[in-house]
């Protein structure tokens, strides 16, 4: 295939990351991987048309495992102090809460299921810690 073949595959691919909901960053590595064949064959590197091919998907295979993780975390990470689990929070609870018993309980500005999976009451007006989350229920036990 000629360079500027490869350049047009490059761009379309690279392009097409743009306009993906998210790709997570495939596209732009095999747009690269394309865009360096065809840069190789620019430079007066001539290859037969199955070593470009070959050369390809070996760039591209780099590429997905050397940057891709790297470079989608960068751009997609956690914000900042943002922690995925509230294990190890405290929460205020209004209503006395025997063991095994739930109640419904404001936390964060929403309105959650909390059940004591501990041994003993919680009194009413005091904490509890979070020790797990399990969709919309908020498993406590007595601080």
């Amino acid at each position: 295939m000629t360079w500027w073949a490869w350049m047009i595959i490059g761009a379309i691919l690279l392009g097409a990351e743009l306009f993906a909901v998210d790709a997570q960053f495939y596209l732009v590595f095999l747009g690269i991987s394309a865009v360096l064949v065809g840069a190789a064959d620019l430079l007066g590197l001539a290859m037969p048309e199955w070593v470009q091919w070959i050369a390809f998907a070996v760039l591209s295979i780099f590429f997905f495992f050397s940057f891709r993780k790297a470079l989608y975390s960068r751009i997609h990470g956690q914000v900042e102090g943002f922690r995925d689990t509230l294990a190890g929070d405290s929460i205020h609870l209004a209503d006395t809460l025997a063991p095994g018993a739930e109640t419904r309980a404001d936390y964060r500005g929403t309105q959650w299921t909390v059940r004591n999976i501990g041994e003993k009451d919680i009194p009413g007006g005091t904490r509890a810690a979070v020790v797990k989350v399990e969709g919309l229920t908020l498993h406590v036990s007595a601080e």
